[in-house]
């Protein structure tokens, strides 16, 4: 299986990767682009800031990507996660994952976005005009 993984500082480029991940062997490819939104519980939010401990990270990434190869009949897979500042709009988590069929690729999208909020060393603070809060993945 064909595979990316990356914590990077810099906006992702979700239509440029999407449109170079496209497969002709595959059927279905499945993206969840998590992007960041204006409001939370009622609260305007300014801006996310996503702090990783990167040597774990990228390790339980790709411990991620090794347990969906070995669960779902996939072709490529690709797992980037912002870090640092990200703007209201801006993506903070791109998943995209090819298969020859729709149920592999929708099922290990969902698992890799499932694990990734409970198992990845990033953590990430709202912040709003009035201060900011630390996000738990599953509160």
């Amino acid at each position: 299986m064909r595979r990316d993984v990356k914590i990077q500082s810099e906006p992702i480029k979700v239509e440029e990767l999407v449109a170079s991940f496209k497969r002709e062997d595959c059927g279905a490819h499945v993206v969840f682009d998590g992007t960041v939104r204006s409001a939370t519980k009622g609260k305007l939010v300014e801006y996310l800031d996503f702090e990783a401990l990167h040597s774990m990270a990228l390790k339980e990434m790709n411990r991620l990507m090794d347990n969906i190869e070995a669960r779902f009949e996939l072709e490529a897979a690709s797992l980037i996660h912002r870090e640092g500042k990200v703007e209201i709009g801006e993506s903070a988590v791109l998943i995209m994952v090819a298969s020859p069929h729709r149920a592999a690729a929708f099922d290990a999208c969902r698992f890799l976005i499932d694990e990734l909020k409970v198992s990845v060393p990033i953590w990430k603070k709202e912040v709003y005009k009035d201060g900011y809060v630390w996000v738990s993945a599953h509160p």
